[in-house]
């Protein structure tokens, strides 16, 4: 969804006019509200943030579905390590460091 030069507002100007963006925006709209002429906060609809919340939360977890993946072929293919002799090496470059 792209913004018109209408969709900006001065932080000054939403102050004054809150209602009327409040129902611009529950019909639709989505407001970019600008302090010292840099974008500032973003004013959208309830709905549509829990619509974005919910996009984010499922991109989460089908990241780590991937990764989980990913871990999977790794042991399928014998690339894992033993987690303990690991873990000591690494304590011991850290103590002779």
């Amino acid at each position: 969804m792209g913004f018109s030069a209408s969709d900006v507002i001065p932080l000054s100007q939403a102050r004054a006019t809150l209602s009327e963006l409040a129902e611009q925006v529950k019909a639709g709209a989505e407001k970019i509200i600008t302090k010292n002429g840099e974008s500032y906060v973003a004013l959208i609809d309830a709905q549509r943030l829990d619509y974005y919340h919910r996009l984010e939360s499922e991109r989460v977890h089908l990241l780590l579905l991937d990764e989980a993946s990913r871990g999977l072929d790794d042991v399928s293919a014998d690339r894992t390590k033993d987690a303990k002799a690991t873990i000591r090496t690494l304590m011991r470059r850290r103590n002779t460091a």
